[in-house]
């Protein structure tokens, strides 16, 4: 079949040839392809969305022919999670758990342990109700579940979380296995000596204890001193070793005591060369070998795996190794537990298991478990360590009754016991306590095993059912020509066929267009269907609504035909029109908007392409405005939705804006107005809109009243404006004893008016309120505006303040006086200001001032290094003066003594907060790096930085030391190579905070750095000065 399309052309190809008041019944079903051949099975790979006829490739497949029952559902069979018979239970590996599990699989064949934590006294279990899970609490209680689960459970593996959350291991990490057993043993050992029972409190000492001394003989007088000791394992070095023998003889050596290491003997009562050894005296019926595999590498400072084959035997004689005793001491292996992996912080854990009953070794890999053939111990691919490994020696041969290993980290070996006649001493039965619990969760078991059984049946009846279904239905779905149809949603014949998919009543709700019926557009999303088919499927799953022939849309195939006619017409129209404008219209013409003009084209066919849409269900919209719209931007001009809407004032009525219109001929707009039938029409006699022309009247009379009044008052005001003459403070003007106070943003406001007057609006009063405290009073002295207050203020002459008073609105009167008065010392000059100061408000306004300053978090610090002597450094070393990082910072101007004259240095180093005119303790912050000159000019408040510098962040509760690491990490000088200074003041406490040492925001801080350089044969002094922004 074509592709779709070709199909989509070949059903519209008739609009060339016919009007839309021409279309028949014949273009309609062109239209909705009813008559297109439906493809047959095999010819197409897959489903052909622009044939409405073609039925292949929508699922079809997977039920036609004969299907396996299995494929009805995805249920394993549930016996698959049953034990095999005679065999053991796994354990689940909870993700890094399988060391623990190796772990409890070899003490579960421990019998004597098995049998003695059965014993153990446990109410919990005794009184357990049946009705409801038993969860054990201790780890004796665990184990005792655990084991009793593992003996006789129904399932092929158990889940030991509860014991793994009882011991607080983390799932997700391994562990060292060998410190696991250590730990594991002595808690357990602890748990069962607080049993009533005295047979059960010594239970780990009987099966894994034994003893040995060192043993120390001086070399001096002979003198021989042992010290006893108890091990449950031996650890054996393997390293230079080829088998077990050696590995025991070397633990077992003679060590020499000599050198730093001597012995201090109580008999010679001074330290002696001496040696030392192990003498073991007795040995465990179960004997732990733990083969040191992973240990400390120097080089690297992690544990790394040894990788060493050891040779070990089935039978282990240790009587020679025993003093004191001779005679017959054999053990046999027992268990062997494997680590894979060539890390020593990851692999896997197994681990190999002789049954003490029938003598069969098994294979505990998590919830997998072999039974070995032949009742011999066989380590296979355990041996195969990853092949990124490259072993330089190869396995060694074993001679018969031995095993050599690589991945081995433990042997476990049990006494040889002779034969005995009692069969209990080889079983251990689970106590009835235990076994009702046992059995409890069998039951359990086995009421999920038939569950999953009945799922499993019924995903298969069901999917018989369906199958029988579409086998039926899927014959009657093709419908034939000249019969009765029916279109239905392809995806939901998709989904009918997925057997993976609950099927759903039919939807055909999603392809209606705007009239209820089929849209044309949708034709390829849905299938056309036999009545005889679409009645039994309704039938079965209902939905709707039904979309037989006559949902087929005349209006809607009308509608496409004339879009796409004035598609094939656009490009014609756009030339004519292009030449028509160029022409004077003559008679009647139309108001066009030249930007409408230049992108109509544009914009016609963002309107076709929303005419085709509008008539889906979803779209009502028209006139450019549907999803379907583009946006559109020539050069700077604005996004236009709707044609001619540029010349649409806000009225709705013309626009006044006369040069952004153009007129047109009435041809013209006959052919544009076919493409914008809903276009915004203005013919040459309409009057543009009278509001926008009143407005735009008044707007021009206000800008000619701001431009007067703006002239008036800066010729009035004219050295306020130029900021000449000023008054100041510091050098009192002759000539009068009086200056007024304004806040310096009303200056600023005003100044802006003045520049601009129809941008920006007139000033109307002077908000001096912000100067005074609630109570009224002013809240600054003649000396804190000397010392930089001054820099919120403007100062006026007293013919500016009448000015003032007169042009604006002046809620406040705020004035500084000087007086002259004699004292007996002489003249002296008093500064009042008028209203009083508040004292108290003033005083809570510096209290909260200094509080804020030494309770600041994250202050930035700009550093700067600057080099005193830079001929000392060039002398010294002046090879380090072209590759040092140094010798740029060299070149960096110096800093200004005291911030003098420099604009990022203030002059009182005080952070100033807003002053409120409702708190007398807030201040309006201003930047020391903002204080204004003495003419009233202001400072940029931002921050320059300079070639080298460095920035850093501090808070008030910072100490001295952090800053010291700090100013390390950014010149690479410790911190007892700095001294750190305040206005010639050292810092010493390190543990001081940078609060209490007056380290405030704003202030400098001199570092005194003192680097050796060339072996010490000079000293640079270097300057760090801080400023905190």
């Amino acid at each position: 079949m074509a592709p779709r399309l070709q199909l989509e052309k070949a059903a519209w190809r008739w609009v060339e040839t016919v009007k839309p008041e021409e279309i028949s019944w014949e273009h309609i079903e062109l239209a909705y392809r009813i008559n297109l051949p439906a493809c047959k099975r095999g010819a197409c790979r897959r489903n052909c969305k622009g044939n409405p006829n073609c039925l292949v490739g929508i699922g079809e497949q997977a039920w036609l022919g004969e299907i396996d029952e299995n494929a009805f559902h995805n249920i394993d069979d549930p016996n698959s999670e049953r034990r095999d018979k005679n065999t053991f239970v796994g354990l689940t590996n909870l993700g890094a758990t399988c060391y623990v599990n190796t772990f409890l699989q070899v003490w579960f064949h421990n019998l004597e342990l098995r049998r003695s934590l059965y014993q153990c006294h446990n109410s919990r279990a005794q009184e357990h109700n049946s009705e409801s899970d038993y969860e054990p609490q201790s780890i004796c209680e665990h184990l005792q579940y655990l084991f009793a689960l593992l003996q006789n459970s129904n399932r092929k593996y158990i889940d030991p979380s509860g014991l793994v959350k009882a011991l607080g291991l983390d799932t997700g990490q391994q562990q060292d296995a060998q410190e696991f057993s250590k730990l594991f043993l002595s808690l357990l050992e602890d748990t069962l000596s607080k049993q009533k029972n005295p047979n059960l409190q010594n239970v780990i000492q009987r099966q894994f204890c034994g003893q040995f001394s060192y043993v120390t003989v001086c070399n001096q007088c002979g003198r021989s001193s042992a010290l006893p000791s108890r091990f449950y394992e031996l650890e054996l070095n393997i390293q230079g070793h080829k088998n077990l023998t050696e590995c025991v003889t070397e633990f077992l050596k003679e060590e020499k005591l000599d050198g730093d290491n001597r012995y201090f003997c109580e008999s010679c009562q001074s330290k002696q060369n001496a040696t030392r050894r192990i003498r073991l005296h007795s040995l465990p019926p179960t004997l732990n070998l733990q083969l040191m595999r992973f240990v400390f590498d120097r080089q690297t400072g992690h544990k790394k795996k040894l990788n060493t084959f050891i040779s070990f035997p089935e039978q282990l004689d240790m009587g020679p190794f025993l003093e004191g005793k001779s005679g017959w001491c054999v053990y046999e292996l027992s268990a062997v537990l494997i680590h894979r992996g060539i890390s020593a912080y990851s692999g896997h854990y197994i681990a190999h298991v002789k049954d003490a009953r029938t003598s069969d070794w098994y294979k505990f890999n998590d919830e997998e478990i072999e039974k070995m053939e032949g009742k011999k111990l066989q380590l296979g691919i355990e041996e195969d360590i990853a092949e990124t490994v490259k072993s330089q020696t190869r396995k060694p041969k074993c001679g018969k009754g031995y095993h050599c290993s690589r991945n081995a980290y433990m042997l476990v070996y049990k006494v040889q016991e002779e034969e005995s006649s009692d069969p209990s001493r080889a079983s251990v039965e689970v106590p009835a306590f235990l076994q009702r619990l046992v059995d409890q969760d069998n039951h359990k078991f086995e009421e999920w095993c038939c569950e999953m059984a009945d799922m499993r049946k019924q995903s298969v009846d069901k999917g018989k059912a369906k199958h029988e279904e579409v086998k039926e239905l899927y014959e009657l779905l093709p419908a034939k020509d000249g019969e009765p149809y029916e279109f239905i949603s392809l995806d939901w014949l998709k989904k009918w066929l997925d057997d993976a998919t609950a099927t759903k009543e039919i939807d055909n709700s999603l392809f209606l267009c705007s009239h209820g019926k089929l849209h044309p557009d949708n034709v390829g999303e849905s299938k056309r269907v036999s009545l005889q088919a679409a009645k039994l499927l309704y039938e079965r799953y209902g939905g709707g609504p039904r979309l037989d022939s006559s949902s087929l849309c005349r209006e809607c195939v009308g509608q496409r035909c004339r879009v796409l006619r004035l598609k094939n017409q656009l490009n014609e129209d756009y030339k004519e029109v292009s030449n028509l404008v160029k022409r004077t219209p003559s008679g009647e013409g139309y108001w066009v908007g030249k930007a409408s003009l230049r992108s109509w084209r544009q914009l016609a066919l963002e309107q076709l392409e929303e005419d085709e849409h509008k008539t889906k269900h979803s779209n009502g919209e028209t006139n450019g405005q549907g999803p379907h719209s583009n946006k559109l931007s020539e050069g700077n001009e604005e996004e236009m939705k709707t044609f001619n809407e540029d010349i649409v004032c806000s009225h709705g009525g013309l626009s006044i804006m006369d040069t952004e219109r153009k007129l047109v001929s009435t041809e013209v707009w006959t052919k544009l107005r076919a493409y914008f039938a809903k276009a915004p029409e203005f013919t040459q006699s309409q009057e543009p809109c009278q509001q926008c022309l009143t407005l735009e009247q008044e707007e021009k009379d206000n800008e000619a009243v701001s431009k007067m009044m703006a002239l008036d008052q800066k010729n009035q005001l004219l050295n306020l404006f130029h900021e000449k003459n000023r008054p100041t403070l510091t050098k009192w003007p002759q000539g009068t004893d009086v200056l007024y106070v304004v806040p310096l943003f009303f200056v600023d406001e005003w100044r802006k008016f003045i520049r601009r007057p129809t941008k920006s609006s007139p000033v109307s009063n002077v908000g001096n309120s912000l100067l005074l405290c609630p109570h009224g009073g002013f809240m600054f002295t003649y000396d804190s505006l000397v010392n930089g207050d001054a820099q919120h203020i403007a100062l006026l002459w007293p013919s500016e303040w009448e000015v003032i008073s007169r042009l604006f609105i002046v809620d406040h009167s705020i004035s500084i006086h000087l007086s002259q008065q004699t004292t007996p010392t002489g003249p002296t000059t008093q500064y009042t200001t008028q209203p009083d100061l508040c004292w108290e408000c003033r005083e809570g306004f510096l209290f909260q001032q200094q509080r804020d300053l030494r309770e600041y978090t994250q202050a930035t610090i700009y550093i700067r290094k600057v080099i005193e002597d830079k001929r000392m450094i060039k002398e010294a070393a002046p090879e380090l003066n072209a590759s040092s990082s140094e010798a740029e910072e060299d070149k960096e101007e110096q800093p200004k003594v005291d911030g003098e004259k420099d604009p990022d240095f203030g002059q009182d180093g005080a952070k100033r907060q807003k002053l409120s005119d409702s708190s007398p303790a807030v201040a309006p912050v201003i930047s020391n790096s903002s204080l204004t000159k003495q003419g009233g000019i202001r400072r940029s408040t931002r921050h320059r930085k300079l070639r080298g510098e460095k920035a850093l962040i501090v808070s008030a509760n910072q100490t001295l030391k952090e800053l010291k690491i700090q100013i390390m990490h950014a010149f690479s000088v410790a911190p007892f190579d700095q001294n750190l200074s305040i206005d010639g003041k050292s810092l010493t406490d390190d543990t001081a905070t940078l609060g209490s040492l007056g380290v405030i925001p704003e202030i400098s801080v001199i570092s005194l750095i003192f680097c050796p350089l060339l072996n010490v044969l000079c000293i640079c002094r270097s300057t760090v000065i801080c400023r905190l922004c």
